[in-house]
């Protein structure tokens, strides 16, 4: 058995390539996990690396896409998208590589040509051609030392569900133009202790293996998935059991860390500035529901008096069509001290004003007793609780994105963009936008 590539271990990609030693610089060594003896080497060079097809069983193959995300260079004038990883509930938003500037069609770039192709044969319909299908390694890049470059995150395998063409922003000139995202699913690698065999991806790159021979070496999922269709990948999709519980000590940064001095900041910043922080919180709440790749409207924040419990509103989207709804989100905002606790008859504040079909969100720069959670567990509140920490971690994922780590300037944009959406419209209306 060859080797194995594993979600979550973060792995050494030297610039010189070398297979040979097994670690670098105390780090698995990449090219020797995806080394294939007589065959080029694995790629991560572009965000999109389709290897080359070979005939197999009648037909051409891939043996594999493997695909890279460079958080540290969202937002800038070449790479202005952000990609989404949601490991835990295993989808992945991915733009193309269409830029601005490009006179070819957002469609035959090399990597969206790639991807559209691996598409078509995510959606064959019959197992046969879903054997042929191509799979997708997904890493993104990490920071080692305060590097960039030079260390990858595994992330897991992939099947492209959704494809849809965008305008985006982009460029030297400021100008727009025209892409492709890509809705991946990441499929459950329990079965394989989270890992992935190489020597299933070398298999699919021998042109005298058929496509029956080299599925036997797929993860399990994987054969799932080809013998039943896109209609499994509900159950096949990898989700991370967490306890629905969460410890007050878990909710809250080391002390002296930097989470915590950022902690401290949002909240001395915001203290005695009620409104403020609602405008921040709703911006937090509409990154963390679009996280999992469905669709938030940001509504508005409620008038300073009068708001019945609720401090902003939204809008999540689910489906489209007649195969679609929405559901109203009514969002609380406390900015308390950072060791302060929301209690359970704090979150039923909010909870008392939901609707059939409505939701809750409540952010804090606090957390949440334990003896709360528990109520909402038991209870089944439709309420989704960030506490500190989590707003800490989001805002620095926002600040790295758009504002090249300054959190005062993410903060201030954040604040400035949400100064003309204060009304006292009746939550509902939203629906109606």
């Amino acid at each position: 058995m060859g080797d194995k590539l594993r979600v979550g271990q973060v792995y050494r990609y030297a610039s010189g390539k070398d297979p040979k030693p097994p670690t670098l610089d105390g780090f698995p060594n990449f090219h020797h996990v995806t080394h294939s003896p007589g065959r080029k080497r694995a790629l991560l060079e572009a965000g999109i690396n389709g290897m080359a097809k070979v005939g197999a069983s009648g037909v051409m193959r891939r043996p594999t896409i493997l695909i890279r995300s460079s958080p540290w260079k969202a937002g800038t004038e070449q790479t202005p998208w952000h990609d989404v990883f949601d490991m835990d509930n295993g989808h992945v938003r991915y733009f193309g590589d269409h830029k601005a500037g490009l006179s070819a069609a957002p469609g035959t770039t090399t990597g969206n040509a790639a991807l559209l192709d691996a598409f078509t044969g995510h959606q064959g319909h019959t197992p046969e051609e879903r054997a042929a299908a191509t799979p997708l390694l997904l890493f993104r890049a990490v920071p080692q030392n305060g590097k960039p470059k030079g260390h990858v995150e595994f992330c897991g395998v992939g099947i492209i569900e959704r494809t849809e063409r965008l305008v985006q922003w982009g460029g030297r000139e400021h100008t727009t133009f025209v892409n492709y995202v890509y809705d991946i699913a990441l499929i459950d690698l329990t079965s394989e202790d989270d890992t992935v065999a190489w020597d299933w991806i070398q298999a699919r790159r021998d042109k005298d293996m058929s496509h029956a021979q080299a599925l036997e070496l797929a993860p399990q999922a994987w054969r799932e998935w080809v013998k039943h269709g896109s209609s499994a990948l509900p159950r096949l999709r990898r989700r991370v059991a967490r306890t629905q519980v969460t410890k007050v000590r878990d909710q809250r940064p080391e002390p002296s860390s930097t989470d915590a001095a950022d902690l401290e900041l949002i909240y001395r910043y915001f203290d005695g500035r009620k409104h403020d922080f609602e405008a921040l919180a709703a911006a937090v709440a509409a990154r963390v529901l679009r996280g999992a790749g469905h669709g938030y409207v940001e509504g508005w924040l409620t008038r300073r008096s009068g708001d019945g419990g609720a401090d902003f509103v939204g809008r999540f989207d689910l489906g489209s069509g007649l195969a679609g709804t929405s559901l109203v989100v009514l969002g609380q905002a406390k900015c308390v001290k950072p060791d302060t606790l929301i209690t359970a008859e704090q979150i039923a504040r909010i909870v008392a004003r939901l609707r059939r079909g409505w939701i809750g969100v409540y952010v804090t720069t606090g957390a949440y007793s334990e003896p709360a959670q528990t109520e909402m567990v038991e209870d089944q509140y439709p309420i989704i609780l960030i506490n500190g920490m989590r707003l800490v971690s989001e805002l620095r994922s926002m600040a790295r994105d758009d504002h090249g780590g300054d959190l005062s300037a993410c903060i201030k944009h954040v604040l400035g963009s949400h100064e003309s959406t204060v009304t006292n419209r009746r939550p509902e209306e939203i629906l109606l936008q």
